[in-house]
């Protein structure tokens, strides 16, 4: 599988991983303090080639695509889950640990994050779907971000998220749906 888009990821063992997934070129930020230099090289990327970031499940990783999303415009996210990217012995996450399975769907699920979007989901559609507050908000947020291809967000990012990549109120509906079908079904 061969990526046109250059991959933002963290570090060498990221490239590694993600040479072993696809043919593919990657820019390394070596940590969540990205350097001016780095920046820059993201700026020539995105206009040459494009750009998908591809960083790890965890705060780090979201600071990481918070300071991207906000120096370089118009770049691809993809995510992959947590439980996905963990280390075998459970002690780190990163992409580095993903399957190449795990790798390649995330990267074909790569998606645009806009900073505007068309408020069509509120708040009180979030409470009532039962992701913010109360017992299961925290499971049922993991499967909406598996479900749309979002991540995971925290209930308060939740919002922001679904208007960044633009989900419709159609399409979240029919996410909550399909997970409550499954609580019902157990």
């Amino acid at each position: 599988m061969k990526i046109q888009e250059i991959i933002v990821v963290e570090g060498k063992d990221d490239t590694t991983a993600i040479k072993r997934a696809v043919d593919a070129d990657t820019i390394e930020t070596n940590g969540s303090a990205i350097n001016k230099e780095t920046i820059e090289k993201i700026k020539l990327a995105q206009k040459t080639r494009g750009v998908i970031v591809l960083t790890d499940p965890d705060f780090p990783g979201q600071r990481i695509r918070n300071i991207i999303k906000e120096k370089v415009p118009g770049c691809k996210h993809a995510f992959i889950e947590k439980k996905e990217a963990l280390e075998k012995h459970g002690r780190g996450v990163g992409v580095e640990h993903a399957s190449l399975e795990a790798i390649r769907k995330a990267l074909s699920h790569a998606q645009l994050m806009h900073e505007e979007a068309a408020e069509e989901i509120t708040q009180d559609d979030l409470i009532d779907a039962g992701l913010i507050g109360g017992a299961g908000a925290r499971e049922r947020r993991e499967k909406l971000g598996k479900l749309l291809k979002i991540g995971f967000t925290n209930g308060k990012q939740l919002h922001k998220s679904l208007m960044m990549f633009q989900i419709s109120k159609e399409d979240f509906a029919n996410a909550i749906e399909m997970i409550r079908q499954e609580e019902r079904n157990g």
